[in-house]
């Protein structure tokens, strides 16, 4: 559940016609974001449960970049990030994780991910 305001609403969508990006912070912020915006990309107030679960192939409306922690490889949250980035280019990302010792889980090492 949760909740965007009208300012809230507003000022995003001020940054979005300024040239700006909305960045999300984590992957409940973006459900969120994703399910206040309607298909002509703008934020709307939003009050309720998001279930939306988004998959490769999804046309993301609301964001332009996500900073979120490293998921577990097999989650229906990498496939959220493979949805925004590619399943190819996730892969070797978290290839790279793995070789470094990045951490996983809610506590682990964050990226910050840019289409």
């Amino acid at each position: 559940w949760g909740r965007i305001e009208a300012d809230v609403a507003d000022r995003l969508n001020a940054v979005r016609a300024a040239g700006g990006r909305v960045i999300s912070v984590g992957t409940t912020s973006l459900r969120l974001l994703e399910s206040a915006t309607g298909e002509d990309k703008v934020i709307r107030p939003f009050a309720g449960d998001t279930s939306i679960f988004i998959t490769p192939g999804y046309r993301f409306r609301a964001i332009d970049g996500l900073m979120t922690n490293f998921h577990l490889p097999k989650s229906t949250l990498f496939m959220l990030v493979s949805a925004l980035m590619g399943r190819e280019r996730m892969q070797a990302a978290y290839a790279h994780a793995i070789a470094q010792g990045y951490r996983f889980y809610s506590y682990g090492d964050s990226s910050l991910l840019l289409p």
